[in-house]
């Protein structure tokens, strides 16, 4: 039986990552800070599809957790199959308003871990001849208005350089780029505002996005946009000048 590695599983998108594999009779490594919920989780979808779920308890922002973790998806022994960089860091604040403690947490975490865990999946998959890299972008990354933007950009650009260093050895890289989705990634008091700035018709469902980057992947597309209204947006953005692009977000009053 396949095995995926989740990293971010506890909710959100990596939730329905793990359901929707878990239907799909893959066992499933659910990767994330938070341990109750993993272990909660990891016993419902054991009970629930049949399979084995493993829980690794690791911040990846925490270079031993991310050590751990690599080395779990390099192992030989227990081979993983598909490797989905999903862990997610909002900071919701301009570089003017955020520490360096919070800036270089959220690098860490969009950028060093995906690099570290798709370097360690790719030399373990190649040596097998075959397996799958899945990232988790973003619209954003065709703004140029935020350093999270700036990351997810990164993740795009990565994924394509992997994507052809990959060809021809049946490893295959994906990046995913959804728009706004209902998770509780809006949750936190420096996101919550775009519940209430964004219309309802621009909200996309965690099922819908999940089932978008594993056909994706299936497909061996190096990039899918799980929306139209958002991959008709990116086009837009792409030909839109850069001074467009980098326009900040108008400060908010808060309650």
């Amino acid at each position: 039986m396949a095995t995926a590695l989740i990293t971010g599983a506890s909710r959100g998108l990596g939730e329905e990552f793990a359901w929707q594999l878990a239907a799909a009779r893959h066992d499933v490594v659910l990767v994330s800070r938070s341990g109750d919920e993993l272990s909660e989780l990891a016993h419902t979808i054991r009970g629930a599809a049949g399979v084995e779920a493993e829980v690794l308890q690791a911040d990846l922002a925490d270079s031993d957790d991310l050590a751990k973790v690599a080395a779990r998806v390099a192992d030989p022994e227990r081979p993983i199959s598909l490797l989905v960089n999903n862990a997610g860091y909002g900071l919701g604040k301009g570089i003017l308003e955020t520490t360096w403690e919070e800036e270089r947490a959220a690098l860490d975490v969009l950028v060093s871990a995906p690099l570290c865990l798709a370097q360690a999946a790719a030399k373990a998959m190649t040596e097998r001849g075959h397996g799958a890299i899945l990232n988790v972008a973003s619209i954003a990354a065709h703004l140029s208005n935020t350093t999270y933007a700036a990351h997810k950009r990164w993740v795009v650009e990565f994924t394509h350089a992997l994507a052809g260093q990959l060809k021809d050895t049946g490893v295959s890289a994906t990046a995913v780029l959804p728009g706004l989705v209902r998770t509780h990634f809006h949750d936190g008091p420096d996101l919550e505002y775009m519940r209430q700035d964004y219309p309802d018709l621009v909200w996309l469902e965690p099922e819908q996005v999940v089932e978008s980057a594993l056909a994706a992947v299936r497909r061996k597309a190096v990039t899918v946009t799980p929306s139209v209204r958002y991959a008709a947006s990116a086009g837009l953005l792409r030909l839109a000048p850069r001074a467009l692009t980098r326009r900040p977000r108008e400060p908010r009053e808060r309650a």
